[in-house]
């Protein structure tokens, strides 16, 4: 009668821990943001997504949500999603795994226009019309753009929200779409957006990693997946997936364009210059 109740026992145990296995894992994720993710699960986070619930053997539900700043954070605290795929790696409203990717904003400019300018500090900046990404609603610039108006760029500068128009397919990419067909010179933008849009460009685009040395402001950073405060399981399961497929993490970035720093500080990407001048 012992080892029966003992039986019953370890076969509750057995389902309870295989029913916690298959729970879903809830992914908040922007609908129409390529190449980072859209509904129909094209972007590389869609993609890192499926292939972190293969590894940790949880189906993926992708939780859409409004494309606004913070409110990934907001539905993770109200446990309305579990992960999200790309954070800052010093995120201090979000526990953040390692990194698994380092990328650098850049200079995106025609190729026929021969447009050579590395540093924000180029002299030859003020001759031109260049485009930078606005976030939210208080007129707040990218990084690189808040430094090129500290060095009397003001006047030069052309906004262009970081959400677009949300009827339209992939808004984030207008900017480097106003490059192509000229509506400015150049634009300085988040190095991922960048190479996937100027490899998808009718024509030739160039895309030039700021220099970090010369930059008085941060602009490259490192990326990692979040998770609500406290849930270090959680967090702990995604450093181990990290590490073990860390080459196919790459490949998968390296397909989407994304300029990837390497150790020596080097971008590497299809679509990019592979020198910090």
């Amino acid at each position: 009668m012992y080892s029966v109740f003992r039986a019953v026992i370890l076969l509750s145990v057995l389902l309870a821990t295989s029913l916690a296995a298959a729970a879903p894992l809830r992914v908040c994720s922007d609908p129409n943001d390529l190449p980072f993710s859209n509904m129909q699960k094209q972007g590389f986070e869609n993609k890192l997504a499926e292939m972190v619930g293969e590894g940790l053997q949880r189906p993926i539900n992708f939780v859409w949500w409004p494309p606004r700043q913070r409110f990934m954070e907001k539905w993770l605290k109200a446990n309305r999603c579990d992960l999200v795929m790309g954070t800052t790696t010093d995120s201090e409203l979000l526990e953040t795994t390692q990194p698994y990717y380092r990328s650098t904003y850049v200079f995106v400019s025609r190729r026929d226009r021969k447009i050579e300018v590395a540093s924000l500090t180029d002299a030859s900046l003020k001759n031109y019309r260049i485009g930078a990404q606005i976030i939210g609603d208080d007129g707040e610039t990218v990084p690189p753009a808040q430094e090129m108006a500290q060095h009397g760029l003001v006047n030069n500068i052309v906004g262009y929200s970081l959400y677009g128009d949300q009827l339209s397919q992939n808004p984030s990419s207008d900017i480097i779409t106003a490059v192509a067909n000229g509506e400015v010179d150049l634009a300085v933008a988040w190095g991922p957006l960048a190479g996937y849009s100027a490899g998808r460009s009718s024509l030739p685009l160039t895309i030039t990693p700021i220099c970090q040395r010369a930059s008085a402001i941060p602009v490259t950073f490192s990326i990692s997946m979040g998770v609500a405060p406290g849930n270090d399981g959680l967090r702990n399961q995604l450093n181990q997936f990290i590490v073990q497929h860390k080459r196919q993490i790459r490949e998968l970035l390296l397909s989407y364009g994304v300029p990837l720093l390497e150790d020596a500080g080097a971008p590497r990407s299809r679509n990019s210059n592979a020198t910090c001048r």
